[in-house]
This record gives C-alpha cells, sequence and structure tokens, in this order.
C-alpha cells in the first residue's frame, strides 16, 4: 500500500505563490507516475499536472507557465509550485500516484491522498 499526504495549503491573495507537497509513504516501488488533481466546489476532480519517474510532465492548460510540478525521489515527495495564483485556481488539491507509466496518459490513479485546501482571494 502506498499512503499519500498532501500539505501547503492555505489562503493567498490573488498573484501570490504557494507550493504543495505530497509526501509518500508505504509500499514505494515503482511509483512511476505521480499527479496534482484539483477540484472546486461545483465542478468535476481536473487534472492539474502529472510527472513520470523519468521526468516528462503534463500540465492542464490553465496553469501552464504558472504551476511548476516537480519530484524529489530521495524524499519520496512530489510538489506543485503555484505562482501568479487566480480565484479560479481555488479548490481543494490532491495528490495522486500509481505504478503503471501508462496512466500518465489515460489517468485512473490507484492512490489519492486526503486533499489540501487552496483558496486564492480576489
Amino acid at each position: 500500500q502506498v499512503q499519500l499526504v498532501e500539505s501547503g495549503g492555505g489562503l493567498v491573495q490573488a498573484g501570490g505563490s504557494l507550493r504543495l507537497s505530497c509526501a509518500a509513504s508505504g509500499s514505494l516501488f515503482s511509483l512511476n507516475v505521480m499527479a496534482w488533481y484539483r477540484q472546486a466546489p461545483g465542478k468535476q476532480r481536473e487534472l492539474v499536472a502529472t510527472k513520470t519517474v523519468s521526468g516528462t510532465t503534463k500540465y492542464t492548460d490553465s496553469v501552464k507557465g504558472r504551476f511548476t510540478i516537480s519530484r524529489d525521489n530521495a524524499k519520496n515527495t512530489l510538489y506543485l509550485q503555484m505562482s501568479s495564483l487566480k480565484a479560479e485556481d481555488t479548490a481543494v488539491y490532491y495528490c495522486a500516484a500509481d505504478r503503471n507509466s501508462q496512466t500518465f496518459y489515460s489517468g485512473g490513479y490507484d492512490y489519492w491522498g486526503q486533499g489540501t485546501q487552496v483558496t486564492v482571494s480576489s
């Protein structure tokens, strides 16, 4: 089993920055792909960014140029650096992980964290 714990959420003014962290523990063998999702009130959960263990990344269009996903394999931690935040970035942000590298393309992650709230005031 894999446990994922997010941290770093909070309240920030529009234009500000936050860095989210996701600490992974448990059976970490071959966690080939990790991702950040978010879910705003009344909306479906959406992929924000995803990164493979080899470094390939993908971002949703609305965050390109503002968010950066990174992974410290030695610390078993995934990060999401968020800059130039907008009110529409307000959501609960979830960390996800999977052993199957194809999940990078198909979604359907096996492991999820409990989420961390990000609120951007305008």
